[in-house]
């Protein structure tokens, strides 16, 4: 089992960028390949990003590709995701998730992920 722990979102104006942050429980983290999707108002949870357990692979969702950034401190049991350029179209709850399967590919559906974490808000206004 394994908890996560996400923050740093917030209240942003568009054209502004934000760092959030996932914080893992337990000695497991570098085995997960680690993700962050986000859900709006009314709609499905989507695909943001994903990362290998080592960091030397990185996925991204069409919509945020060249303005968000994923990496990971395996050291610290954190992965990060630089969000920049921000649309009131990211407006979101962004959740990271673990995937502790062992596959060797990121899955970009979240029922490829075992754990959660409660989610942060993201707020972009215009």
């Amino acid at each position: 089992q394994v908890q996560l722990v996400e923050s740093g979102g917030g209240l942003v104006q568009a054209g502004g960028s934000l760092r959030l942050s996932c914080s893992a429980s337990g000695r497991t983290f570098n085995s997960y390949i680690m993700g962050w999707f986000r859900q709006a108002p009314g709609k499905e949870r989507e695909f943001v990003a994903a990362i290998s357990r080592g960091g030397g692979s990185t996925y991204y969702g069409d919509s945020v590709k060249g303005r968000f950034s994923i990496s990971r401190d395996n050291a610290k049991n954190t992965v990060y995701l630089q969000v920049n350029s921000l649309t009131p179209e990211d407006t979101a709850v962004y959740y990271c998730a673990a995937d502790p399967s062992g596959r060797t590919y990121a899955d970009f559906r979240p029922r490829g992920y075992d754990y959660w974490g409660q989610g942060t808000q993201v707020t972009v206004s215009s």
